[in-house]
């Protein structure tokens, strides 16, 4: 195990990889450090403190960094063209292996959860998800696979996951509207929504009130439109006194000037009204029909004919 945590030493080296020509042994030598440490990790030795922390630091050194102003294109106006080619990172190759490592270290019944959970910490888990920003979006699925097994493996962080997600929505909807990771992270709350018990805590219905509803507001929705309408049909699904109040929020965030989003919301809103129950029907069926009057009334051909 000595070896293992000097090895892992080694590997908190950094190197230039927007020069390819720089560093070129020093780079192939981490390289096939990090690949040996990816099969020890793989094998069946339990892992100590000293090792957890070596790990937990490495990981650290080489995946946190902070990207520049000026990376976030894909929805930096407004996210509406999902056909913009993403910016793939030149260090993928090296960072690849560290992600791969970090996973298979995450979910190796050798760690044990109670230890671990000292170094992949609150602290830890906000610079995870601080990465979710990543344009790369190779970058975005590891994170995405690690944060579920995050989840999974450290309960007593669960909480503060949901939380810490939820503030990125916040965020996004209410301040700065720019966002790579928004889908990726709707599609971990997904799952997440999916474990919830019966009946639904209060907090979680705040969640659906005060961020998965707004997340409805931004231009950019087409970007993570398919997550988002599956977390909210996950909410119907467990409980379909949901609807009316799901409706009601639709209604209060209708795009007024944008018919591809529109379109979006007659979607969503076909299918909530195709689990609704009379009761919560005749809560909003006012203000459903002024609605759809107007959808009726409207001069895109698109949004006319989706409701015949």
């Amino acid at each position: 195990m000595n070896l293992f945590v000097s090895k892992v030493s080694l590997c908190c080296v950094t190197f230039d990889f927007t020069d390819p020509t720089k560093n070129l042994i020093e780079k192939d030598v981490k390289r096939q450090t990090l690949l040996e440490l990816l099969d020890f990790v793989s094998g069946s030795v339990r892992f100590s403190e000293p090792a957890i922390l070596a790990m937990c630091r490495m990981c650290a050194v080489n995946l946190f960094r902070v990207f520049p102003p000026n990376y976030r294109s894909a929805v930096s106006n407004g996210g509406e063209n999902d056909d913009d080619e993403p910016m793939f990172d030149p260090a993928w190759p090296h960072l690849q292996i560290v992600y791969d490592l970090l996973v298979k270290f995450i979910t190796s019944s050798c760690l044990d959860a109670k230890v671990a959970k000292k170094y992949i910490d609150h602290s830890f888990i906000l610079r995870l998800l601080d990465l979710f920003d990543s344009e790369d979006p190779r970058e975005r699925d590891c994170l995405k696979t690690i944060l579920h097994r995050v989840y999974g493996k450290f309960m007593v962080h669960r909480p503060f996951i949901r939380k810490a997600i939820s503030n990125i929505f916040y965020r996004f909807v209410f301040e700065i509207e720019r966002h790579n990771g928004i889908a990726e992270l709707l599609e971990i709350f997904g799952s997440i929504i999916s474990g919830f018990a019966l009946p639904l805590k209060e907090e979680h219905k705040i969640f659906l009130w005060r961020v998965l509803i707004p997340l409805h507001k931004p231009k950019s929705l087409g970007v993570y439109f398919q997550q988002l309408s599956y977390c909210v049909s996950q909410f119907i699904e467990k409980e379909p006194k949901l609807c009316s109040t799901v409706i009601r929020g639709l209604l209060k965030y209708w795009p007024i000037t944008n018919s591809q989003k529109e379109l979006m919301f007659l979607a969503e809103l076909e299918e909530i009204l195709e689990a609704i129950n009379m009761v919560e029907f005749q809560k909003v069926m006012v203000p459903l029909f002024w609605r759809i009057g107007c959808c009726i009334n409207s001069f895109h051909f698109q949004v006319f004919f989706f409701i015949f």
